[in-house]
């Protein structure tokens, strides 16, 4: 018996059985192709079970990559600030006077920071809407960065989380303590970059360019070995408060520190938010008390820090701070910002402000 190449035979019960080949590769080919894409499709949709993260939704922001790209907005941007103070090329020009009357500086270094560092975040996430102090600079030239990991220190705990990109709201601040900077008052400076998730700080970055430290904090996972070695396990008890305020604008929050805490408080002036974050952080401090409105750039980087470590900041009012996009940039009702015993803080302060008819001023 013959055989064509399409088909085979065999016999049983005397009798001739022909198969057909084709038919038989086609199905065959058709259940391997079902088969992978079932393995795909259940392999694509594990990471929502094993926390892992799939890259292609543009509506989804992953935040450990977010902690990543700030800590290097900050690190660039504090470049950009070290370049223009070795150059001594600073182009100083005035922005105004602040509401305490004090010149409000601007200057190269704050324009380079600004493009690097907001640049920078939006090619990265395109779809999360970033403020920076310095939004109306116009940027001649697109800055970008490939993310680096290696920013992150081995033992740092940083899972895959993701969040909808409508939630998030970045605020960057290129160079904190301008006037401090053009006076040559380094210590001072730093360059910050906050993430909020629905109105709440998450992720805050601290950069100080010419020391080289970066304390970063995200709220219930890491910080940096930095921060970390920067606060103490067990702080100092100190007879009285040591309050920290603005060097620029000092008059309202001495008079108030001294009304709430005594004529004997411990006072210490210094310049930028971010500073006087660091200074409660590492115990230098007690308390870090503002008096008048403030950016949210300057604070919302402490706020998150604060909070990582179990501290807390609020207005005077005792009213967490907001951070969403909707929200104000400024804010309006001073704030108080501490390690510990933040209620008898508030409560001190309440007590004052009956005694004075509900004025703190």
């Amino acid at each position: 018996m013959c055989f064509t190449s399409s088909e085979s035979s065999s016999k049983m019960n005397g009798r001739s059985i022909r198969i057909n080949r084709v038919p038989a590769t086609i199905f065959a080919i058709l259940l391997t192709i079902v088969l992978v894409y079932f393995l795909n499709f259940h392999q694509e949709e594990r990471p929502a079970i094993y926390g892992k993260l799939r890259s292609d939704n543009p509506n989804r922001v992953n935040l450990r990559k977010m902690l990543i790209a700030a800590i290097q907005a900050s690190q660039r941007g504090g470049l950009e600030v070290l370049d223009v103070a070795r150059s001594r090329q600073l182009k100083e020009r005035s922005k105004g006077q602040t509401d305490e009357g004090v010149n409000d500086p601007f200057t190269d270094a704050d324009g380079r920071s600004h493009c690097v560092m907001k640049q920078g975040l939006q090619r990265i996430f395109p779809r999360v809407r970033i403020f920076s102090e310095e939004d109306k600079e116009h940027c001649k030239e697109s800055h970008s960065y490939d993310l680096d990991p290696t920013v992150l220190h081995e033992t740092a705990q940083v899972p895959d989380v993701s969040v909808n990109a409508q939630d998030v709201t970045v605020w960057v601040d290129p160079l904190d303590a301008t006037k401090e900077f053009t006076e040559e008052l380094y210590e001072y400076v730093t360059t910050m970059v906050c993430v909020a998730v629905a109105g709440r700080p998450v992720i805050g970055v601290i950069h100080s360019p010419f020391n080289g430290q970066t304390a970063w904090a995200w709220v219930g996972n890491s910080m940096s070995e930095y921060l970390a070695g920067l606060h103490p396990p067990h702080g100092q008890e100190n007879e009285l408060p040591i309050i920290t305020v603005s060097r620029s604008h000092t008059a309202g929050a001495k008079d108030l520190a001294r009304g709430i805490f005594g004529e004997q408080v411990n006072l210490l002036t210094a310049a930028g938010a971010g500073y006087k974050v660091l200074q409660v952080v590492a115990n230098n401090a007690t308390a870090y008390l503002h008096t008048s409105k403030i950016k949210k750039w300057d604070i919302c980087a402490g706020d998150a820090i604060l909070h990582a470590l179990g501290g807390t900041m609020t207005t005077l009012s005792d009213q967490l701070i907001r951070y969403g996009p909707d929200e104000s940039p400024v804010n309006t009702e001073g704030l108080l910002a501490t390690l510990e015993k933040h209620d008898k803080y508030m409560d001190q302060l309440a007590k004052y402000r009956t005694a004075h008819n509900g004025q703190l001023t």
